[in-house]
C-alpha cells in the first residue's frame, strides 16, 4: 500500500470531532476506499485538557498550529475553527507549508477565495471545499465534475437549514417566529446567535462559492441582494398559502438564459422564461451578467423546493444540456459535514482533487490576451435591473379611492397587476385593512419606486411588504 495520506484537524468542534471519529473508527474502510491509509496526525485545539465526546489519543493533541505545520508527516490541514481572522492565516500558513488545505468555511471562501487560491497555485497545493455548501450535499463535486459538460443557466437553493426549519414550522405549526426560533435553538439547529442563519448572511456567504464555481463570479457578500426571514409576519404566510405559494429562503443565482421549465405563450410578454423572475434586462452591454439574490421567494406549492421541510438543504440546478437537477440532504451537524471533509481526503489521497483543482481555475484572474479562455465568466448584474413577480402586502385604511391611488402609482411605472385580494375589516371597522397585490414582471428599480410612492400615502398605515415570487 502507498505511503499514508498524514492529516492534522485544525479545530474539534461539532464537525471536526466527527471527523476525528470517522478516521479513528473507519481506518480500514477509508483506507480501502483511498488506496492507502489516512493516518490522524495531530489535533489543534484550544484546551488539549477539555473532555472530549470523540476518544482522541492524548499525543495527537496540541494547542500548537506550528506543530501541525512543522510536521513532515502531515499533509493535508483540514481547517474547521470557522471565521475568518485566524483561520485565514493558519490556511496561509498551511500552504505556504506545502500542505494541502480542506476546509467547511464558506464565509473565508467567499470573503478571501481569490487571495486563498492564488497562495495554493503558488504552493503547488489544493484547496478543497466540499463540506462548505450545503454539508452532506456533495453540489460542489456535482458542479465542478458531474455537470462540466453544462453551462450552468440557474441556480436555486435553500442552503440554510435553521430558516428552512423555523419556516416549516410556522407554515405547518402556525409557530410564531420566536417560538420557532427558539425550538430549532433547543434542538441544536439554531445558535445561541442565530444572526448569520436567519439573516441571510449564511446563504449569501454559500451563494457567493457556488457563483463561482458556476459563473466564475466572484462576489463579495456584500454585493448580494439579501434580506432574512427574521422580520417574517406570519400574515403572509397566511396570505401566500391562500394564493397557492409557500415561503422559502432561497439563494438565487440566474442568467439571462431560460431553461424552458414550464410551457408559456411565447406570444405573451408576461409569460417569460422561467428564469426571466430572476433575469437582468437585457442591455447594449456584451458582457454576460448574472443576478444574485437571497430573499424569501413565493413558490408553488408544487414547486420541489417548496416540498422541501424541516432543517434541510435542497439545490437546483439548470444545466443547458442536462436540464433541471436536483439535490437534496441534510445540510449541517457532525456527520454531514464530516462526510464531505473525509469525501475530500479521500480525494486528495487517490489524487482526483489535485487534476480537479488544477482544470477547474477557481478564484483566478480572467484571462489574458492572448491566452485561452476557460469558461465564459459573468459579472454581477445591478439589483435594480432583475425582473421579477412580486408579492405586495399593504395595510390600509377602508376607504374609497385607496386601490384606485395605489394601482395608479404602479401603472406610472409601467408595472401591471396580476391580482388583487382585500381581506375585510375587523368586526368594529375599525383599523386598517390587509390589501395583496400580485403584479406581472416588473424591474425591481421600478418596483421600489413605486414602492417608495406607495409608502408615502396617508393611508398606508405601515410601510409595505413584498417578496419575489417563482413561477
Amino acid at each position: 500500500m502507498s505511503e499514508p495520506l498524514g492529516i492534522a484537524l485544525v479545530g474539534c468542534g461539532t464537525v471536526g470531532g466527527g471527523v476525528a471519529d470517522l478516521l479513528l473508527r473507519h481506518r480500514d474502510r477509508l483506507s480501502s476506499r483511498a488506496g492507502r491509509p489516512l493516518v490522524l496526525r495531530r489535533v489543534v485545539v484550544r484546551d488539549p485538557s477539555k473532555p472530549r465526546d470523540v476518544a482522541i489519543p492524548r499525543e495527537l493533541l496540541t494547542a500548537d498550529p506550528g506543530e501541525a505545520l512543522r510536521d513532515p508527516s502531515v499533509h493535508v490541514v483540514v481547517e474547521l475553527i470557522g471565521g475568518t481572522g485566524a483561520a485565514k492565516a493558519i490556511v496561509l500558513a498551511a500552504l505556504a507549508a506545502g500542505k494541502h488545505v480542506v476546509t467547511a468555511n464558506k464565509a473565508l471562501l467567499a470573503e478571501a477565495g481569490y487571495e486563498l487560491f492564488e497562495a495554493a497555485r503558488r504552493a503547488e497545493r489544493v484547496v478543497c471545499f466540499e463540506a462548505a455548501v450545503a454539508g452532506g450535499v456533495p453540489i460542489i463535486r456535482a458542479l465542478g465534475e458531474s455537470l462540466a459538460a453544462n453551462q450552468i443557466t440557474a441556480i436555486q437553493g435553500i442552503l440554510n437549514g435553521t430558516s428552512n426549519f423555523i419556516l416549516t414550522a410556522m407554515a405547518e405549526r402556525g409557530m410564531t417566529y420566536a417560538a420557532a426560533l427558539a425550538e430549532a435553538q433547543r434542538l441544536g439547529y439554531a445558535e445561541a446567535d442565530p444572526t448569520l442563519d436567519v439573516d441571510g448572511s449564511d446563504a449569501a456567504h454559500k451563494l457567493a462559492v457556488l457563483a463561482q464555481i458556476a459563473f466564475g463570479v466572484a462576489a463579495r457578500p456584500d454585493e448580494i441582494e439579501r434580506q432574512g426571514i427574521d422580520n417574517l409576519d406570519p400574515m403572509d404566510i397566511r396570505f401566500a398559502h391562500e394564493l397557492g405559494y409557500t415561503i422559502k429562503l432561497l439563494a438565487e443565482a440566474w442568467t439571462g438564459q431560460g431553461t424552458g421549465k414550464r410551457d408559456r405563450d411565447p406570444a405573451d410578454p408576461d409569460e417569460r422564461s422561467p428564469t426571466d423572475h430572476r433575469q437582468p434586462d437585457p442591455t447594449d452591454d456584451p458582457t454576460p451578467t448574472v443576478a444574485l439574490h437571497v430573499a424569501p421567494v413565493l413558490l408553488r406549492h408544487t414547486d420541489l423546493l417548496a416540498q422541501v421541510r424541516g432543517a434541510y438543504n435542497a439545490i437546483l440546478v439548470h444545466g443547458d444540456v442536462v436540464g433541471e437537477t436536483l439535490y437534496q440532504g441534510p445540510g449541517a451537524g457532525r456527520g454531514p459535514t464530516a462526510s464531505s471533509v473525509v469525501a475530500d481526503l479521500i480525494d486528495l489521497a487517490v489524487g482526483r482533487a489535485q487534476r480537479t483543482f488544477a482544470a477547474a481555475r477557481l478564484w483566478s484572474p480572467p484571462a489574458r490576451r492572448g491566452e485561452l479562455a476557460t469558461r465564459t465568466v459573468y459579472t454581477v448584474a445591478p439589483a435594480e435591473r432583475v425582473r421579477s413577480r412580486f408579492y405586495l402586502r399593504l395595510l390600509v385604511a377602508d376607504k374609497p379611492g385607496v386601490l384606485a391611488d395605489i394601482t395608479r402609482i404602479l401603472a406610472d411605472q409601467g408595472i401591471s397587476i396580476s391580482s388583487v385580494v382585500q381581506h375585510e375589516a375587523a368586526e368594529d371597522g375599525t383599523g386598517p385593512v390587509p390589501l395583496v397585490i400580485v403584479t406581472h414582471y416588473a424591474e425591481t428599480g421600478r418596483f421600489k419606486a413605486a414602492l417608495g410612492r406607495i409608502n408615502a400615502l396617508p393611508v398606508v398605515a405601515v410601510p409595505a411588504v413584498f417578496y419575489s415570487m417563482g413561477d
